[in-house]
């Protein structure tokens, strides 16, 4: 999976798999860390970005950036090519959130772009472009190639690509989208056996509901009274 293959992966390999207690123990030790060193800055960079996400820190983009450009060499190693394909957008989309939030017109009272909700017609149109999608790139992968949860990958991809403009534009919606990305994606993950990233994302689901209720508190603030 990485420079080095993990004691769990050497393990399936040759057939038989370690027990719980034995995994937890691996988890903390150097030699785990060192063995999946791509898979653990995938974890560091992703929690840090979404923390600053929450606080609306525009140093959440340029973090994001490592974490996408690191992703795709994971996923690509793991077959998960919808996941890839996304975090190349998420690449683009970092880029284009970074400078949005940089330099998009506000009024002049307005330090920052302000937190609003997402237009319905923008929402249907968002909903419609999903399903489509989701069906057309479930299908593509499942008879093309050799991707190891077709629809379910692409589930989580065509939701993350609406999810993910969504942020950029700070429409509060977008935290709903990705909690039931990160809670399909955990599934997939340990499915895959992506230790640290199903642990991420895990953690991403409680980072869900603060980042909601922070950006909730924030529109708040500045509504006309």
């Amino acid at each position: 999976m990485f420079p080095a293959m993990s004691c769990n992966e050497k393990q399936r390999a040759a057939g038989f798999g370690a027990n719980s207690r034995s995994v937890r123990v691996e988890y903390f030790s150097v030699d785990y860390w060192i063995q999946n060193w791509l898979e653990a800055t995938g974890l560091v960079s992703g929690l840090l970005c979404v923390l600053l996400l929450i606080r609306q820190n525009i140093w959440n983009w340029p973090i994001g950036l490592l974490y996408s450009l690191v992703s795709i060499v994971v996923f690509y190693r793991t077959r998960l090519y919808a996941d890839l394909s996304l975090h190349v957008f998420y690449v683009m989309m970092n880029a284009y959130g970074w400078y949005y939030w940089g330099f998009a017109k506000r009024s002049s009272d307005v330090p920052e772009v302000p937190v609003t909700q997402t237009p319905f017609r923008v929402g249907a149109l968002l909903t419609i472009a999903v399903a489509a999608s989701t069906a057309v790139l479930g299908w593509s992968f499942a008879n093309y190639t050799n991707a190891a949860v077709p629809y379910w990958d692409s589930t989580t991809t065509t939701m993350s690509f609406a999810a993910m403009w969504m942020t950029a534009r700070k429409h509060i919606e977008n935290w709903i989208i990705w909690l039931v990305v990160d809670i399909v994606s955990t599934g997939i993950y340990l499915y895959k056996g992506l230790d640290m990233y199903a642990l991420l994302y895990c953690v991403y689901i409680g980072m869900a509901f603060a980042g909601w209720w922070a950006w909730r508190q924030s529109m708040l603030r500045i509504a006309p009274a």
